[in-house]
């Protein structure tokens, strides 16, 4: 019987830790983009806006955009906004012609954790 409290003491504290750092297993998630995912917009935008459920490393993070014929389309280096340290502005060279656009996108949390995704738009 002497050995179950010591069990059950580490079963609770186990428990209590997984409850008390969510935010360090937590991952920079999509939370909305300009262009938005599957948007056909008329006017081509000069920058890409991604915003994340946390903040994220500019300096590990980035999108590729692939254009209509299976180009790439050529970028600047991509920004954090230092007033909201959660959206990452991806500025294009050129304008953008009309037709459908995949942005491939990876970024690194400010704790670590890596994430990426993909989405489409169209410019018309």
């Amino acid at each position: 019987m002497a050995s179950s409290a010591p069990s059950r003491r580490l079963v609770l504290l186990l428990l209590a830790s997984a409850f008390a750092t969510p935010a360090a297993w937590a991952h920079a998630h999509l939370t909305h983009q300009y262009p938005a995912a599957n948007a056909a917009v008329t006017a081509a935008p000069q920058a890409l806006t991604l915003n994340f459920s946390e903040g994220i490393e500019p300096g590990f993070s980035g999108a590729t955009i692939t254009g209509p014929q299976q180009e790439s389309i050529k970028t600047r280096p991509a920004k954090r906004n230092e007033q909201d340290k959660t959206q990452l502005i991806i500025p294009l060279e050129q304008p953008l012609k009309p037709g459908a656009y995949l942005v491939d996108w990876h970024v690194v949390s400010v704790d670590g954790h890596k994430t990426k995704g993909k989405y489409t738009f169209s410019v018309k």
